[in-house]
């Protein structure tokens, strides 16, 4: 029975937290540390014109590009919010091969752009492929709940059955109406919920509060999950990476 490493982390465009550095070259290193084998992340910057021009060490490739390299074989992008002079979105990084991929927009006013950045991913040691969304949802307790509804829509049409499922991201659920709503919508588990009865705390990475990133498996028991905070992640984004090693019920 094999094991799956699974990472979920809002990378704040590849700079530090009040965009003091780029910090995109760390961010890297830090990823390349935790080995996962699916790595969720969102505020990925897929182009940035003036950036570009402005960093001598911006990287020519988009950046989930740059931080699968070498490390990652498979990768899918969303972009989400699109300007003058580039766009970024959510993203996926895979050890395994990535059958499909499709971003359904999510948006719920002008003012947000959101995706549900949505994979299959064959994995040897399973007979069904793996169903994994990164989310990034809205900022109002209104969007959130239109998005969350949007995302149980898809995976009723396109996961049904108890198909095997992971949703990460940045749900920006203070509150923690997310894990009651897709809990019982979809059958999913929270991983800290499973292990210590609660969302892990993960903003500001300096020393975290809120309860705002998640990782939501079906089909799969938690073996362990962990919040990376303080330095050197405090200086590399304002949210902390959250890892979970899951294996296959």
């Amino acid at each position: 029975m094999s094991t799956l490493r699974i990472c979920t982390y809002n990378i704040h465009k590849g700079f530090s937290q009040f965009n003091r550095r780029l910090a995109i070259h760390d961010l890297r290193d830090r990823l390349r540390v935790l080995g996962a084998d699916v790595v969720f992340l969102q505020e990925v910057q897929g182009l940035h014109l003036r950036h570009a021009r402005q960093h001598t060490n911006w990287p020519e490739q988009p950046q989930h590009e740059f931080l699968a390299r070498d490390m990652w074989q498979q990768t899918a992008y969303g972009g989400n919010a699109v300007y003058a002079h580039g766009h970024h979105g959510n993203a996926i990084l895979s050890r395994h091969t990535i059958l499909s991929q499709a971003n359904q927009d999510v948006s719920d006013h002008r003012f947000e752009s959101r995706g549900l950045l949505h994979c299959e991913i064959r994995v040897d040691s399973l007979a069904r492929p793996v169903h994994c969304v990164c989310v990034h949802l809205g900022l109002t307790a209104g969007s959130r709940r239109r998005q969350m509804a949007a995302l149980v829509k898809r995976m009723d049409e396109l996961a049904p059955a108890g198909a095997p499922l992971i949703i990460a991201g940045d749900f920006n659920d203070w509150r923690n109406h997310a894990d009651t709503y897709l809990t019982e919508q979809l059958g999913v588990a929270e991983v800290f919920v499973s292990l210590r009865g609660r969302p892990a705390r993960s903003f500001p990475s300096t020393l975290p509060v809120l309860r705002l990133d998640r990782i939501y498996v079906r089909g799969f028991a938690v073996d362990k999950a962990e919040v990376h905070y303080g330095p050197p992640w405090s200086r590399i984004s304002d949210h902390a990476a959250l890892t979970a090693l899951v294996h296959p019920q």
